[in-house]
């Protein structure tokens, strides 16, 4: 029986896409195909519409109360509410607000002579009043046939009807666009999860929120830039193909350039070759760009995302902390009006300054282990066996540190964050602390658990560099797909010489996550990958 439904539920639907098709043939026949029309003239969105409209009534009828019906029978309440109304209508007709708008109609109600429907566009929706008397009984029979769907463009002007809805008088209608595939059911939308990131296109029309958490990310990227550019900071675009694809600990995709013969990869990091701007002489640059890890898919993970990494010469890790902590304030501010950040019923607070730990001294606080203590890999491996901390044969006394960083501390960092002081093992492209050469200057932001950014005092001693290099060759060599490779272009920069230097990479798609209470990264890329149906 249910086999049965859905054969004939094809069958309704295949029948009303042949009648969409059917009217856009009627339509080119009469000589008013939609896909002819070029351009249309748009001077107002919906909701500047209103908000002019409201304006204007507040000047226009300033002093009027309502009606008093008060002791009036149904019919002279009703009357008495007709005339108010139309007295409104003529004050506010005199002086009318002239719109032309267009956008996809998403309802519309035929009743005889005139119509309703609703337009939405980018801003928002307004209903429009079409009579044949005002648009002509030619356009009024084709925008009768119209379906839901369609895009059209109507000038008029503004009014507000008895039930009180602000909506615009058409006095002339355009069809734009014909649609010739069926819009979601309106009031279910479209809620499988899959076909929404499939149809990004779709889903965008049929649910408001995710068009406003789109608007809402370019507003973030916006009020980075510009709080960037008044630092002094220069932006700039690095290689996406590289012969080496260093900067991160993370798998790169691997493709051939024919014209070269040549083995490229997908860059998974911007940091190399921002670095050898710094050595350049551009002392302040940043990049927002795409970088690509070939990794598993998960909430907070896509193998395409959204990086930006600066670099600061003369300054250090303090300095990269400093200036995190006043951005981050400064796009919340901008972009939510308030430095508290709510995701998943959770606040966060920006306003307040951000705390600073040390690995070690967060290892301590939630894993009860001072790694002051742990003297030698041995040692590390003991505790890591009692604390039941997988590690591998290759990991070092630095791996296991942050393996128990993983464990035991990630998770309880909800406010923002910095950890400092990273062991040397897992950072390759880091200072040292001059005092204590077996940690780097290095810190992570962490906000709600994740890790948001990630920041050095950038090593710039090319004879250590190359050493680091080594170590990370071996890696590679006992199996390690994660390890970085010996950059030579990047060591002679180095050997050119490059000043002290603080950097800093952002993940953009979780502070986007953040800012627009999104449960995961796929709701915060408008095409993330997916695997493919066929």
């Amino acid at each position: 029986m249910g086999e049965k439904n859905n054969e004939n539920q094809v069958q309704d639907v295949n029948q009303l896409l042949k009648v969409r098709r059917e009217k856009l043939s009627a339509l080119q026949e009469a000589g008013r195909d939609p896909f002819q029309i070029t351009k249309y003239d748009v001077t107002y969105h919906t909701d500047q519409a209103k908000a002019e409209y409201e304006e204007l009534e507040d000047k226009l009828l300033a002093g009027r109360t309502e009606v008093n019906v008060e002791g009036l029978d149904e019919q002279a309440a009703r009357e008495a509410k007709k005339a108010d109304y139309n007295e409104r209508r003529a004050i506010m007709d005199a002086e009318p607000i002239r719109v032309s708008i267009a956008g996809r109609m998403m309802f519309k109600r035929v009743m005889g002579k005139a119509s309703f429907c609703n337009i939405q566009d980018l801003k928002g929706n307004i209903q429009a009043y079409v009579a044949r008397d005002a648009v002509g009984e030619e356009l009024y029979a084709d925008f009768k046939k119209s379906d839901i769907g369609d895009i059209y463009g109507i000038k008029g002007f503004v009014f507000r009807t008895m039930t009180g809805e602000i909506s615009v008088h058409a006095e002339e209608i355009t069809l734009l666009s014909k649609s010739l595939q069926i819009l979601p059911e309106k009031y279910h939308g479209l809620t499988d999860t899959d076909t929404r990131y499939r149809q990004r296109y779709t889903d965008l029309i049929m649910n408001a929120e995710v068009k406003d958490t789109f608007i809402k990310r370019s507003k973030i990227l916006t009020a980075i830039r510009r709080y960037l550019d008044g630092q002094g900071f220069m932006e700039v675009e690095t290689p996406m193909l590289v012969a080496n694809a260093g900067g991160a600990a993370a798998r790169p995709f691997e493709t051939h350039f024919n014209a070269l013969d040549e083995d490229l990869k997908l860059r998974i990091s911007l940091e190399l070759y921002l670095k050898r701007l710094i050595v350049g002489g551009l002392e302040r640059v940043y990049e927002i760009g795409r970088v690509f890890r070939n990794e598993g898919l998960d909430t907070r993970h896509n193998p395409e995302f959204t990086l930006m990494e600066l670099y600061q010469a003369y300054t250090d890790y303090n300095g990269m902390m400093d200036l995190t902590e006043n951005m981050y304030r400064y796009v919340a501010q901008e972009v939510l009006g308030t430095t508290t950040i709510t995701y998943n019923g959770i606040e966060m607070d920006l306003g307040k300054p951000f705390t600073r730990i040390t690995m070690i001294d967060a290892v301590k606080k939630y894993a009860g282990v001072d790694w002051n203590d742990i003297k030698d890999l041995d040692a590390a491996r003991a505790i890591a066996k009692e604390k039941h901390v997988e590690f591998e044969d290759r990991h070092k006394k630095g791996d296991i540190l942050n393996l128990f960083f993983e464990e035991f501390v990630e998770e309880h960092l909800v406010q923002p964050t910095f950890v400092m002081d990273h062991p040397i093992e897992i950072s390759p492209l880091t200072k040292k602390k001059p005092e204590n050469p077996e940690y780097v200057e290095r810190f992570e932001l962490f906000m709600n658990g994740w890790e948001m950014a990630n920041a050095y005092s950038e090593l710039n001693d090319p004879i250590d560099q190359r050493e680091r290099f080594k170590a990370q060759d071996a890696l590679a060599e006992a199996g390690d797909d994660e390890a970085q490779h010996t950059d030579e272009d990047f060591l002679n920069a180095l050997e050119i010489g490059m000043p002290p230097t603080g950097g800093i990479g952002y993940g953009i798609d979780r502070l986007c996550m953040l800012m627009t209470d999104s449960p995961a990264i796929r709701d915060v890329l408008l095409f993330p990958t997916l695997k493919s149906l066929s």
